[in-house]
C-alpha cells in the first residue's frame, strides 16, 4: 500500500473486487478518456475477460469521503490494470502490425501491457496517475511494460515519458477510434527521468 496524501491510498486490488466494481472503474475510464456511455458500456465485457489473462494485476486509488454508517467511507477515484502480452490478443496483434520487425522482437516477448490507467478528472493533477503506474508495475517479473495513449501533449503522455517510456510508434490508429495513438515501452523496473512528481 502506498500513502499519497492524507485521506488517499493506493493498493493492489483483488481480482474478485475489481470484477464486482468494474462498472465503477469503467465510469472513471469514460470520464478520463472522454468516451460516451455507449462506448463505456461496450467495454465492460472485454474488461471482465481481461481479469482472466495470465499475469493480471490491478491497482486502485481511494480517497476518504467522510461518510459513515451505511455509506462507503472511501471512494475509488483511479485505477489501473494489465497483464502479460501474448500473441492472439487484440492489442498485441494491433501493436505487432504497427511496429517494425526488429522493434517488435525486442519489446513484445514477455512484456506486460498496461491496459488501463485512469484517474477521475476531479482528482487529476495530484500525482495519482504516477503512483498508480508505479504500483502497477512494481516488482513485476517482466522485462518491459508497454502501453498506448492518445498521441497528443497530454498529462498522461508527459507522465509516461518522464517515467522512462520511449516511443515505439506514433500516429497509430486503432480500429474504432478516430484519434491517433502513440505506442510506448519502458524497460522494467522503471527509471524516471524527472525526479519531481508529475501532475497526473
Amino acid at each position: 500500500m502506498t500513502d499519497t496524501r492524507p485521506g488517499t491510498r493506493i493498493i493492489e486490488l483483488p481480482t474478485p473486487w475489481l470484477r464486482d466494481h468494474m462498472h465503477e472503474a469503467l465510469t472513471i475510464y469514460g470520464l478520463a478518456m472522454g468516451y460516451d456511455a455507449a462506448v463505456v458500456a461496450g467495454r465492460y465485457g472485454y474488461a471482465i475477460q481481461h481479469t482472466d489473462r495470465p499475469g493480471f494485476r490491478a491497482v486502485g486509488a481511494f480517497v476518504e469521503t467522510g461518510a459513515g454508517g451505511d455509506e462507503p467511507a472511501e471512494q475509488l477515484v483511479g485505477f489501473g490494470y494489465g497483464y502479460l502480452i501474448e500473441p492472439g490478443q487484440w492489442w498485441h496483434d494491433q501493436v505487432r502490425a504497427a511496429l517494425d520487425r526488429r522493434t517488435a522482437k525486442k519489446w513484445l516477448p514477455g512484456a506486460f501491457e498496461v491496459c488501463e490507467l485512469h484517474v477521475h478528472p476531479e482528482h487529476q493533477s495530484r500525482g495519482l496517475g504516477r503512483q498508480l503506474l508505479h504500483a502497477l508495475v512494481a516488482d513485476l517479473p517482466h522485462p518491459a511494460a508497454l502501453l498506448s495513449t492518445p498521441d497528443a501533449d497530454t498529462k498522461a503522455f508527459r507522465l509516461y515519458h518522464a517515467d522512462g517510456f520511449v516511443d515505439l510508434a506514433r500516429g497509430y490508429h486503432f480500429p474504432g477510434d478516430p484519434r491517433p495513438f502513440a505506442i510506448l515501452g519502458a524497460q522494467l523496473p522503471l527509471h524516471p527521468t524527472d525526479p519531481q512528481p508529475a501532475n497526473s
